[in-house]
């Protein structure tokens, strides 16, 4: 089969786009044909070897944990699904199954035309006839993402957000949602994507300079800068307010400069906010910034460590 495939660490320029065998699903494991896949960070920096002391790889290694696809061939013991089941869902590569919890979601890496995955997951579901395969693919991590930081957050109507990262695939998913819970959504954008973030239920826009953000907010929302850098994003924060975050590493309280402020750290690795099935009945999109054909998904994985993109990039297999 064909798959983007990292040959060892290193950054996304080295990945290569060539041949290696099917893999073949084991107990409880579904071989699917992949039909659309989408980056996510975790595909460029986890190959990049930052973290190769806690989550080494073995190589090749084959990125990619969003897919959307059909059921090739059931392993033994697998109930609920069948040969010909359009499923969708998020799987990690399987050096991270220490932080999976109880029923992990794994897989074998999803830019690539077949991949393996756990079937008894609830980050794995059938995919509704209404979803197309690639907004299947790019909703995945970011459907997740974004109901986790709505039910941690507790955001209330007429509360004032700030979202700094927002035009990203996250960010794009997570916006409609605050604007429908009655929260007035300032974001940061380009003027450029400006339009599509007012498009999406943002009241206000803002470049990505620290110094213009707001003050006073309610909740602010990182979903880019490094966990260790959000002094400027928690001084946008009223005493008392909440600060979510979703990005490596993971924050201390000390490090925001705010000891009046909630800070949380929002990576729901359990499914304690609902899995796939859950992301899939809430009726929500993700924003799909481009396209490429799998013979450039080393391409994608390159210009998604490279540049600003707007919501997802999405692998078409």
């Amino acid at each position: 089969m064909r798959a983007v495939i990292a040959g060892d660490y290193g950054p996304p320029e080295g990945y290569t786009v060539g041949e290696l065998p099917v893999p073949r699903p084991g107990p409880g494991q579904l071989l699917v044909r992949v039909a659309a896949a989408s980056i996510n960070p975790g595909d460029v920096v986890i190959p990049s070897g930052r973290f190769r002391d806690t989550t080494p790889l073995t190589f090749p290694h084959v990125p990619g944990n969003d897919f959307a696809g059909t059921v090739a061939e059931t392993g033994p013991g697998v109930t609920g699904y069948a040969e010909g089941d359009e499923i969708f869902g998020y799987a990690a590569p399987r050096a991270l199954r220490p932080m999976l919890g109880p029923r992990p979601s794994m897989s074998t890496g999803s830019l690539a035309e077949y991949t393996v995955v756990e079937a008894d997951t609830p980050f794995v579901a059938h995919r509704p006839a209404g979803l197309t395969a690639e907004h299947a693919a790019a909703l995945a991590t970011t459907g997740l993402t974004a109901r986790a930081l709505m039910a941690t957050a507790g955001v209330r109507p007429g509360e004032r957000v700030l979202v700094v990262g927002a035009t990203g695939g996250v960010g794009t998913t997570l916006v409609p949602l605050l604007a429908a819970a009655g929260a007035e959504v300032v974001a940061t954008a380009t003027d450029e994507d400006a339009g599509l973030l007012r498009d999406l239920g943002a009241a206000e826009t803002i470049g990505y300079a620290e110094p213009g953000y707001p003050s006073g907010v309610d909740a602010a929302f990182n979903l880019t800068l490094p966990g260790d850098a959000l002094t400027s994003v928690a001084a946008a924060v009223r005493p008392g307010g909440r600060l979510l975050t979703i990005t490596f590493p993971v924050p201390r309280q000390d490090w925001t400069g705010r000891d009046d402020v909630e800070l949380r750290f929002v990576l729901d690795m359990e499914g304690v906010h609902g899995g796939m099935r859950e992301v899939a009945d809430a009726g929500l999109r993700a924003t799909i910034g481009r396209r490429y054909t799998l013979a450039e998904g080393a391409q994608a994985c390159v210009d998604f460590a490279r540049r600003h993109t707007t919501g997802k990039l999405v692998v078409v297999v």
